[in-house]
């Protein structure tokens, strides 16, 4: 059975499973899920905690003689496996096919994979396995859109509220970084009592703690937002990123968006195109939405202007690779100012 984060608390006021599987790349919401589990499994009579890490010569025979063991006290167990590289090998994948046909209602078994998994692993039979046997959160990272409704929705817990401005400045303080963000709002409630904050009161109590990833730049670029591209860009170069990552992610897009748009014109469908390019997901709407806000001459000159970018990069021309990253990344999203007004 699979269920979204959300609803993981009203499960758990039910009957347990015995079998959790938790898996997704965002920390802060993993962490969460797993001390919810535990809680409940605690408030349930499960008083023996047992935890394993499956890191390189795990011996997979030990988490099955711990499901089969019975507890020195005939106390339930709660026996949780972490396994951090998401990838149990074909040992571990046999070990947890069998795990999932032996459950013992003396045990609760909390398995979390803090990784992002693909399809594959995800049709794998060792995950379909546990999947038809337990129940499976996924937990997903709050996308940029989402974050102002997560943050007013954190603070509300905590008897507080802002106006959408302020929510606006928070939530770009704390862009891709949830566990920072769960912090500052903590910071918020030890300072300021319950009811409306003002923007200065945010203001004065919360850090810039934005942890910007430089694949998030694809996101800002596809979907035309300049400002959010700039803030990033401008975060990136100061926390010491190499241009050269960010060069190839925004030289990516750029390749893509001219390829998928000269398909178009030829008539192929696009959902071909978007397999050819590898475009999958929620990217198959962002770049939509680009290619009807661009040009094709505004794509050719980005593809042009990707070259000098990669000989910016590797010290073969005396341009600043960072302005020229600029003028890409604005180009991208359908802004086209001359290149002598950019920020260097």
């Amino acid at each position: 059975m699979l269920i979204r984060p959300e609803q993981l608390l009203q499960h758990l006021r039910g009957p347990l499973a015995g079998l959790y599987i938790l898996h997704g790349d965002e920390p802060l919401l993993l962490l969460e899920a797993q001390d919810a589990i535990r809680q409940a499994a605690r408030n349930q009579g499960f008083q023996i905690r047992e935890t394993y890490t499956a890191e390189t010569h795990f011996q997979w025979q030990t988490l099955q003689f711990a499901n089969d063991a019975m507890s020195l006290f005939a106390d339930k167990k709660l026996i949780e496996l972490n396994i951090p590289s998401g990838k149990p090998g074909a040992q571990g994948g046999e070990a947890l096919q069998q795990l999932s046909k032996n459950l013992s209602s003396d045990n609760l078994i909390l398995i979390s994979l803090p990784v992002r998994l693909d399809k594959t692993a995800q049709g794998s039979k060792w995950f379909q396995a546990l999947a038809d046997a337990g129940v499976v959160v996924h937990v997903t990272p709050i996308e940029r859109h989402q974050l102002p409704a997560w943050l007013k929705e954190r603070l509300a817990k905590q008897g507080q509220f802002v106006d959408d401005a302020t929510v606006a400045f928070l939530a770009d303080r704390v862009e891709g970084n949830l566990l920072a963000a769960h912090q500052e709002l903590q910071k918020l409630a030890l300072l300021h009592p319950q009811g409306e904050l003002s923007p200065e009161q945010v203001r004065d109590a919360v850090l810039n703690v934005a942890r910007y990833d430089v694949f998030q730049l694809s996101e800002a670029v596809l979907g035309g937002d300049a400002a959010r591209f700039m803030r990033m860009l401008d975060g990136l170069k100061a926390e010491g990123e190499a241009p050269t990552l960010v060069a190839w992610t925004l030289t990516e897009e750029a390749h893509i968006l001219y390829r998928v748009y000269q398909g178009q014109k030829q008539n192929q469908p696009l959902n071909q195109l978007y397999r050819d390019n590898r475009v999958w997901g929620n990217k198959q709407g962002l770049v939509s939405q680009a290619l009807r806000r661009l040009s094709l001459p505004t794509l050719r000159e980005a593809v042009t202007l990707t070259s000098q970018v990669d000989r910016a990069c590797k010290g073969m021309s005396d341009q600043d690779p960072w302005h020229l990253l600029s003028r890409l990344g604005l180009l991208l999203c359908g802004v086209n100012i001359p290149s002598a007004n950019l920020p260097v």
